[in-house]
C-alpha cells in the first residue's frame, strides 16, 4: 500500500490496551493530516450483544474503532477508554482498523453452529468513514455474509456507501440486506460545527436516493434530535420534507442521550459554542443520560404529524428495526469490553 514507510513503531508501552489487542503497526500520512491508524489482527469479528439487550438483532460486526467523523455526541466514545485512549480527542484521532476481520468473519460464518442470525454493521463506529476508502474492508465482509446467507444491515453517514451499491444489490438477492442512511441535521453551518468529519445533509441526500434507485429499501436516522438546536418545528418539518423528495422509506426519530464520557465532551462544545443553552441542558438531562419523560412525548406529539404527512412510515422508538442499529445500541444496550 501506499503508506509503506508510514509506519511508526508502537511497541514502547505506550498503548497497552492496543498492544493486547494485536497490534501489528500503527500509520500516519499526509492524506489524513493528524489521525493515526492502528492496525490490528482480531481473534473475532462477531460480536454478540448482551442477552438483556431490546436490540431487534444479536450479533454485530465492527471494522473499525474510533471515527473520523468526529460527532461530538457520539455515543461510541467511551468504547475508546478500553483501549487506554481518551473518548475525546483520540477517539476522532486514533482509529483502530481490523485488517483481517473479513477473512476471521468467514471462519465464525462456516462455523456448524452459525445459525445465520442478522448480522448488524455500523453499530459502534461507521464502516463507511474516509478511511474505508483505503483499506476496503467492507467489500469483502458483504461477501463473506452473503456467501454464508446471513441476512444483514448496515447503518452509516458515509457517501463511500455508494461505492458498494452494485455489490450490495448482488447480496439483496440472495440475503435481506437493510440500510440506514444518518442524517439529523438539515441546517449545514450547524452540521460541520457538530459532525465536522461528516458529508453534507446533500451529500446524504443524494445517497438516499441512490440507494433507493438502486431498489434496495432506506431508513433514515433522524437521530440525535438536539433539544433546543434540532427539534424545532421549521428544522423538522425541512428535513423530513427533504427526506421524503429523496425517496426514504421511512425514518426513526429519537432525541439525544448522552452516556459516560460523551456527556461531557458535547457539554463543554455547548459551553464553547451555545453557552445560554448549558442550563437548560442540565435542567432537561439532570444527572442522567436521557431527556425526561415529558420531553420525548412532547417530541413525539411534534414528528409524527409531519411523519403521516410525509409518507415516512412513522417508525418510532418502539418500532425498533435493524436499519436504526447505532443509535438504538447506544440507547439500551451497554458496549461490549471483548472488542476484539
Amino acid at each position: 500500500m501506499r503508506w509503506q514507510g508510514q509506519t511508526l513503531e508502537a511497541n514502547d508501552g505506550a498503548l497497552p490496551g492496543l498492544e493486547r489487542a494485536g497490534l501489528m503497526r500503527s500509520v500516519r500520512t499526509p492524506e489524513f493530516d493528524g489521525v493515526t491508524f492502528h492496525e490490528v489482527l482480531c481473534k473475532s469479528a462477531l460480536n454478540k450483544v448482551l442477552e438483556e439487550s431490546a436490540m431487534p438483532f444479536r450479533f454485530t460486526v465492527n471494522a473499525y474503532r474510533g471515527c473520523t467523523h468526529a460527532c461530538r455526541y457520539c455515543f461510541a466514545r467511551p468504547t475508546h477508554e478500553y483501549l487506554d485512549l481518551d473518548s475525546g480527542r483520540d477517539f476522532d484521532t486514533q482509529v483502530v482498523v481490523k485488517m483481517n476481520v473479513a477473512a476471521v468473519l468467514r471462519k465464525e460464518l462456516a462455523r456448524r453452529s452459525w445459525k445465520r442470525e442478522h448480522v448488524a454493521l455500523g453499530t459502534n463506529t461507521d464502516p463507511y468513514q474516509r478511511a474505508e476508502g483505503r483499506y476496503r474492508l467492507m467489500p469483502a465482509i458483504i461477501g463473506a455474509l452473503t456467501e454464508s446467507r446471513t441476512p444483514f444491515s448496515i447503518l452509516t453517514k458515509g457517501t463511500l456507501l455508494h461505492r458498494d451499491l452494485p455489490i450490495l444489490r448482488q447480496a439483496a438477492e440472495r440475503v435481506p440486506v437493510g440500510i440506514g442512511i444518518s442524517l439529523a441535521i438539515h441546517d449545514a453551518e450547524l452540521q460541520k460545527a457538530v459532525e465536522p468529519g461528516t458529508p453534507t445533509p446533500r451529500a446524504r441526500l443524494d445517497l438516499i436516493r441512490a440507494v433507493t434507485d438502486a431498489g434496495l429499501p432506506c431508513n433514515v436516522m433522524v437521530a440525535p434530535v438536539m433539544p433546543y438546536l434540532t427539534d424545532s418545528t421549521a428544522h423538522l418539518d425541512g428535513l423530513l420534507s427533504a427526506i421524503a423528495d429523496a425517496g426514504a422509506t421511512g425514518v426513526t426519530i429519537m432525541p439525544m442521550h448522552l452516556r459516560g464520557s460523551t456527556r461531557g465532551w458535547f457539554l463543554n462544545w455547548l459551553a464553547s459554542e451555545h453557552p445560554a443553552l448549558v442550563r437548560r441542558y442540565r435542567q432537561l438531562y439532570g444527572r442522567g443520560a436521557y431527556v425526561t419523560p415529558e420531553y420525548k412525548t412532547w417530541l413525539k406529539a411534534r414528528v409524527d404529524p409531519m411523519v403521516e404527512k410525509y409518507g415516512l412510515g412513522g417508525r418510532s422508538e418502539h418500532r425498533r428495526t435493524a436499519a436504526g442499529e447505532r443509535e438504538l445500541v447506544g440507547a439500551g444496550a451497554a458496549p461490549d469490553p471483548t472488542l476484539f
